[in-house]
C-alpha cells in the first residue's frame, strides 16, 4: 500500500453511522466449547443494538482523535462526518474482535479510475485495512477493490452502489491469535 496514498487523490468520505460491538458480544463458539448466545435488547429498528458502541451520531467526533491525540478534524454537518484533508482519525477506545457496522458514500461526480475513486479505507486495530473505494463500473485489481482486504484477499462479490448513493459495510474481524512459536495467525 501506498502510504501517501489517502492525501495523493482528494477523497470525499462520507460516513452516517459508525458502531462497534466489542468481542464480549461476540459468541464464537466452536463444537468443543458451546456456548449459549449472549442476549441483548436488537434496539429500535434502524437503530444499534443496545451492546453497540456507537462511535459515531451524526452529531460530532467526540470518539475519535486525529494521529497525535488531537481532536479529530473532520467536517461534521447534516448528519454526516466529511474527510476534508485533515488527516487519519482513530476511535479513541480501542477494539479487538469487533463487529463494526459503517456506511458510506464517495463523491457523486466521478473522477478518475482504479484506485482514484473515492479512495480510503478502514483500519481495524491500526494495521488490517478494509478498503473503502468507489468501485462502481470502475476497474482495479480485486484486492483493492471496495470491501477488499486490502492487498490480500478480495472481496466475495463487488456490490457498490452508483456513486453518490450510501454503501453499506458490516465488518466481523477477529484480532490475530499468537499461535505457540511466536507467529500469528487470522482466525
Amino acid at each position: 500500500m501506498n502510504a501517501n496514498k489517502h492525501t495523493l487523490f482528494p477523497i470525499l468520505l462520507i460516513i452516517s453511522c459508525l458502531c462497534a460491538i466489542p468481542a464480549a458480544s461476540l459468541c464464537a463458539a466452536d463444537a468443543t466449547n458451546q456456548v449459549d448466545p449472549t442476549v441483548i435488547d436488537p434496539g429500535p429498528p434502524g437503530g444499534p443494538p443496545s451492546d453497540a458502541v456507537v462511535l459515531f451520531d451524526g452529531k460530532d467526533l467526540s470518539k475519535w482523535r486525529g494521529a497525535k491525540e488531537e481532536d479529530a478534524r473532520w467536517r461534521v454537518e447534516n448528519g454526516y462526518a466529511e474527510v476534508n484533508g485533515t488527516g487519519y482519525i482513530f476511535s479513541r477506545e480501542e477494539f479487538g474482535d469487533v463487529q463494526l457496522h459503517l456506511e458510506w458514500a464517495a463523491p457523486a461526480e466521478v473522477k478518475g479510475e482504479g484506485q482514484n475513486r473515492g479512495n480510503s479505507g478502514v483500519y481495524l486495530m491500526g494495521r488490517y485495512e478494509i478498503q473503502v473505494l468507489d468501485s462502481y463500473q470502475s476497474k482495479t485489481y480485486p484486492n483493492g477493490q471496495a470491501a477488499a482486504f486490502y492487498g490480500n484477499a478480495a472481496p466475495l462479490v463487488n456490490a457498490c452502489r452508483k456513486p453518490g448513493e450510501w454503501q453499506t459495510y458490516d465488518i466481523f474481524f477477529h484480532s490475530p491469535r499468537q499461535l505457540p512459536d511466536g507467529t500469528h495467525e487470522l482466525v
